[in-house]
C-alpha cells in the first residue's frame, strides 16, 4: 500500500520512477512540455547506453571530415576559383530549396521563386550582345537593392535577437520564442539572399564588363579607354568637376581613371571587385569608403563569404559523414 501510495504521489507531482521513464506506453501528449522533454531525453540515453565507443568514432569521423573538406575547399578556391565559384553558387541556389520542399516550408519556396524569376530577367539583360548602355546600371541597381535589403534584414534580425536576450519582449508582453523566431528568420533571409545576390552579381559583372570591352578578366582590354568614358558602363562622363554635378558625381581612382560614382561603387560593393576595371590597379577601399557609416558594408561583405560555407558546403559535408557512418555500420 505504501509503495503504491508513493508511486501515485510521484505521478501526482510530475515525478517519475526510472522504470516509468523507460515505459514506452506512457502517453506523452498528456504531459507538460518539460516532463515530455525529460522523458524523451532519458529514453534517448537508455537506447544509446553502452555505445560510447561507437559515438567516439562518429565524432572522430565528423571532425576529420570537416578538417579535410576545409583543406580541399581552400585549395580548390585558390587554384580554380571560377569552378569553385560556380559550384558554390549552384549549391547555394539549389540545396536550401530542396530542403524546403522536403519540409514543406512554402514561405521560403515562394520568396525563392520570386527572387529567381526577377534575377533571371535581370541577368538575361546583362548577357545580351550587344549590351545596352543602360543595362549595367539596371543590373547594379537590382543587385544593390538586394544587397541593401539583405543588409537591413540582417541588422534587424540581430537587433531583435539581442533585445530578446535582454528581456525587452517582456515590456510588450510577448513570448520570447516569438521574438526569437522572428529575429532568426530575418537573419536567415538577410544572410542567405545577401550571399546569393553577391555571388550572382560577381559573375554577371565580369560578363557585362567584358562585353562593354574595357575590361577582361585576364589580359589586355580590347578597347582603348577615352578620357570622358566610364569603363564600367561604357557611357560618357558628362561632368568632370563634382562641384558642378547635379545628377551624379564622378570618382577618380589612384590610377587616375575616372568613373561614375554609382558605377565604381557597384563594381566594388556589388561585384566584389577590388581593382580598376581597366588597368587592374588595386582599389583602396578604405579611401573609397571614408564615411564611417559606409565601412560596415565592407565588413558585412566579408561576413557573407563565411555564410556561403555554412549554407552550400556544410550540408554536403554532413551528408558525406552520414554516408560513411552508414557504410561502417555506425548509428
Amino acid at each position: 500500500m505504501a509503495n503504491r501510495f508513493g508511486h501515485n504521489h510521484l505521478h501526482a507531482h510530475g515525478g517519475f520512477l526510472k522504470e516509468d521513464l523507460l515505459n514506452e506506453s506512457i502517453d506523452l501528449s498528456q504531459l507538460s512540455e518539460d516532463e515530455r522533454w525529460r522523458i524523451e531525453h532519458q529514453r534517448l540515453h537508455a537506447r544509446h547506453r553502452g555505445h560510447e565507443t561507437m559515438h567516439a568514432w562518429m565524432v572522430l569521423i565528423l571532425i576529420t571530415a570537416v578538417v579535410v573538406a576545409q583543406l580541399i575547399l581552400v585549395e580548390w578556391k585558390k587554384r580554380h576559383y571560377r569552378s569553385y565559384q560556380r559550384v558554390s553558387l549552384l549549391g547555394m541556389w539549389i540545396i536550401p530549396v530542396l530542403v524546403s520542399l522536403r519540409n514543406h516550408w512554402w514561405r521560403f519556396i515562394i520568396i525563392w521563386a520570386i527572387f529567381t524569376i526577377l534575377t533571371c530577367i535581370v541577368v538575361s539583360r546583362g548577357l545580351q550582345k550587344p549590351i545596352s548602355g543602360r543595362t549595367p546600371r539596371l543590373v547594379y541597381k537590382w543587385f544593390y537593392l538586394i544587397y541593401m535589403i539583405s543588409y537591413g534584414l540582417g541588422v534587424l534580425g540581430y537587433v531583435v535577437v539581442m533585445l530578446t536576450l535582454l528581456g525587452v519582449n517582456l515590456m510588450f508582453r510577448a513570448q520570447p520564442q516569438t521574438w526569437l523566431d522572428c529575429g532568426l528568420m530575418c537573419l536567415f533571409y538577410g544572410l542567405y539572399y545577401g550571399v546569393l545576390g553577391r555571388d550572382i552579381a560577381e559573375i554577371i559583372t565580369d560578363k557585362m564588363a567584358a562585353t562593354v570591352g574595357y575590361y577582361t578578366p585576364t589580359g589586355i582590354p580590347v578597347r582603348q579607354l577615352e578620357p570622358n568614358v566610364c569603363a564600367v558602363c561604357g557611357n560618357k562622363i558628362l561632368v568632370q568637376n563634382n562641384s558642378e554635378a547635379i545628377v551624379e558625381k564622378t570618382y577618380k581612382l589612384a590610377c587616375e581613371h575616372i568613373f561614375h560614382e554609382f558605377c565604381i561603387r557597384g563594381w566594388c560593393i556589388v561585384g566584389k571587385k577590388q581593382t580598376c576595371p581597366y588597368c587592374k590597379e588595386k582599389v583602396d577601399l578604405k579611401r573609397m569608403f571614408c564615411n564611417p557609416w559606409e565601412k560596415p558594408h565592407v565588413f558585412y561583405g566579408n561576413f557573407l563569404d563565411f555564410i556561403r560555407y555554412l549554407v552550400a558546403w556544410q550540408p554536403l559535408i554532413i551528408a558525406g559523414v552520414q554516408f560513411i557512418n552508414y557504410m561502417l555500420g555506425l548509428e
